[in-house]
Parts: structure tokens; C-alpha cells; sequence
């Protein structure tokens, strides 16, 4: 079965082109969305995912009516893949079910993949200049070592109550013993 999927990005356009394209794909069933490729959240691409079957068809009238990024593009034809459903988008003469457009699609992964390579490849070497500058990555500590020293002292005399100390420090009873190495009561 081929099912359609149109999508526009504000209330005010019009799905008639897509849906007349579809529908001469051969579409038996459309489902549509009027709301930006940027969100991942659509309910009518949910609907879909959540009725096609195996064998079926997922027919789009171009590729970035199913998602502007790259990344989710290929998340979504990948999850097509592993449940034997194929794609094809109109405009593009791309279909899944052809060699050639299997071919395709994983270029489209091999670009994915790529393409999340480099942005790993640069986060580390951008973290890598900055601990060589002295910087560390991550939430600041809550306590500095003199706090903690602090904090023990004042938790070894047993007539100050735990809340007060926590209220002097600024920080919860978790936060308290994770830094004194206590188990909580």
C-alpha cells in the first residue's frame, strides 16, 4: 500500500499540490501536517509510523517535506528500513525499492555518519584546546575544598543540626554528603 505524507510550514499555505501529487503516486492513504520540518514532534508523521507495514510505501512529494535535517531524515528512513517498509519521494525519483534507490539511501547514511563524525571530531579537539588552556568542561562544584573542610568540621560536632549546615553552605543534605563522603540518615 502506498501512503502519503504532506507537509507545510504555516497554517496559511495550501497541501493541494502535494496531495494531487500523491494521489497520482498512486497514494491510497495521506496523512498531513501544517507545522514547521524543524519539529521532530509531528502528529501526522506519528500517525503514519504507527500504521505502515511491511511492504508498504511511505510516499513523500519531496524529501524535506519528511524532515529538514539531514540527521532526522535519515533516523526516519532508517526505522522504515528495519520494519521492511520502502520510501520514495516524487520529486526526487527516489524509491527504495528500486537497486538504485537503495543505493542512494545509503549514501545518505554514509553522509550521516560523516557528517556526525566531523561534529564529534571538532567537539574533542575544541575540548582538547581548552584543557590546554586551563579549562575545564562541566557544572561548576557546588562546594569549593575549603567548604568541604568547613562542612566536616562543623558535621563532627554533634549540637549543630545537619539543616543549618546545609543552610550555611548553600547546598542540600544530598550535596552535603556526597561531598563528605557520608551516607545519608
Amino acid at each position: 500500500m502506498n501512503i502519503g505524507y504532506a507537509r507545510v510550514s504555516t497554517a496559511d499555505q495550501n497541501l493541494d499540490l502535494q496531495n494531487d501529487a500523491l494521489k497520482a503516486a498512486g497514494c491510497e492513504k495521506i496523512y498531513t501536517d501544517k507545522m514547521s520540518g524543524a519539529k521532530t514532534d509531528r502528529p501526522g508523521l506519528e500517525k503514519i509510523l504507527g500504521f505502515i507495514r511491511k511492504g508498504d510505501t511511505l510516499v513523500v512529494w519531496k524529501l524535506d517535506r519528511l524532515g529538514r535535517s539531514l540527521t532526522h531524515l535519515i533516523k526516519v528512513m532508517s526505522l522504515l528500513n528495519e520494519r521492511g517498509v520502502y520510501f520514495k519521494s516524487v520529486q526526487e525519483s527516489l524509491d527504495t525499492s528500486t537497486p538504485g534507490g537503495k543505493l542512494i539511501f545509503h549514501v545518505f547514511g554514509a553522509l550521516a555518519e560523516f557528517e556526525r563524525d566531523i561534529i564529534r571530531e571538532r567537539t574533542l579537539a575544541g575540548l582538547a584546546a581548552a584543557r590546554s588552556r586551563g579549562r575545564i568542561g562541566g557544572r561548576p562544584r557546588s562546594l569549593s575544598m575549603e567548604q568541604v573542610g568547613m562542612a566536616k568540621k562543623l558535621i563532627s560536632d554533634p549540637t549543630i543540626p545537619i539543616a543549618d549546615i546545609c543552610k550555611t553552605l548553600g547546598v542540600s543534605k544530598a550535596t552535603l554528603y556526597r561531598y563528605v563522603g557520608m551516607e545519608q540518615s
